[in-house]
């Protein structure tokens, strides 16, 4: 008997081996049917991601109003219409400060055809340039340059945004039922977990939990201190309305990659033709240093502890997540690969993976 077993016990990690090779096809299948689901529901995910994110800005307000003896329900409604008044004014002053500026550009034309003037000549030069030294042989017809209409240009993302519309009109119903079935959304999706591994979801779910808050009050923070800094500079500088373009561009700042760009462009916009050239420059330097600052210093610093991701993971999850939504997926790309980390934590088959993504 002792040698049949030892005859079969070599085959043992084969055959386990064998398993797991044969379980690669599926797990490629898995993630490709995962990936296509994202791909397709890409509103609708993003507006569940979104909700969820608000309920969590949310919850501490609900949970102040219920201390004084108001039931969850009122004290929910009462956050989301506070939640759309807000929403409403910061709407409000952006189209105003639009409004201002789109009549004041008849003041500043002649400096902006001088501008986009020197900017076509420029790219007609390094057109003929490059005509020159690629010309095609005179046998060959050249292959026609394709055209695009400014009408395409400016009504290109039109449609999608006009999709978009209807799944973010669910924003503040779901933020609103988010926080009212708060614990029954959590005890309920316990239960759906075997016995043995309800402890392990619980955990999961409240670590998660955490970590979205951390992320929250950490990007508030650190929002908070680039816009105080950015509204003195932009007052130093007398941009106009500096308040509140100071404000829009610090928290735009703390989109990554993006972010910066945005940050620079919406306050040059709005002092085009009264910020002289030093001016811009102070601004320019002001955003992409506290810009740098934020990322470097204060993120690590707010944030570091929570999310526990290293700078790989986040710039592959920034990659990928914002080429599959674009902007919605450059702003949800960190807290989901956190979220990814802790289950990836908690699962043993998958524990490889969390700390690949880990510090």
């Amino acid at each position: 008997m002792s040698e049949q077993a030892q005859m079969h016990s070599p085959a043992q990690p084969e055959t386990a081996r064998s398993s797991g090779n044969r379980n690669w096809p599926l797990l490629v299948v898995g993630l490709g049917v995962i990936v296509t689901f994202c791909y397709f529901a890409e509103w609708e995910l993003a507006v569940l991601l979104i909700s969820i994110l608000l309920a969590f800005i949310l919850a501490p307000l609900v949970d102040l109003l219920q201390r004084i003896r108001l039931p969850r329900g009122v004290a929910a409604l009462i956050a989301v219409v506070l939640l759309v008044i807000v929403f409403y004014g910061i709407m409000y002053v952006s189209y105003s400060q639009t409004m201002s500026l789109l009549d004041n550009l008849p003041k500043y034309s002649t400096k902006i055809q001088s501008i986009l003037l020197h900017f076509r000549q420029s790219a007609e030069k390094l057109q003929k340039t490059t005509e020159t030294v690629l010309e095609p042989d005179k046998g060959e017809n050249p292959a026609p340059t394709p055209r695009t209409s400014w009408n395409e240009i400016i009504f290109r993302g039109f449609g999608s945004f006009s999709q978009a519309l209807l799944p973010l009109s669910f924003v503040p119903f779901l933020v609103y039922f988010m926080l009212t079935w708060e614990q029954h959304v959590r005890s309920a999706t316990v239960m759906l977990f075997s016995m043995k591994n309800r402890h392990a979801a619980y955990t999961t779910l409240g670590l998660i939990s955490a970590m979205i808050r951390s992320f929250l009050v950490g990007n508030f923070l650190v929002g908070l201190f680039i816009s105080g800094i950015t509204v003195a500079v932009f007052g130093l500088v007398h941009l106009p309305s500096f308040y509140v373009v100071g404000f829009a561009s610090g928290f735009l700042s703390l989109i990554p990659y993006l972010g910066v760009l945005l940050a620079i462009f919406v306050p040059l916009v709005v002092g085009l033709g009264q910020l002289h050239s030093t001016g811009s420059v102070i601004v320019i330097v002001t955003v992409v240093a506290l810009h740098l600052f934020g990322l470097n210093v204060l993120y690590p610093k707010f944030l570091g502890s929570r999310l526990q991701l290293n700078p790989l993971s986040v710039t592959i999850a920034l990659l990928f997540w914002g080429r599959l939504w674009g902007a919605v997926g450059l702003v949800l790309a960190i807290p989901i690969t956190g979220a990814m980390k802790i289950i990836f934590d908690h699962i043993d088959s998958l524990k490889p993976y969390g700390t690949w993504l880990g510090e």
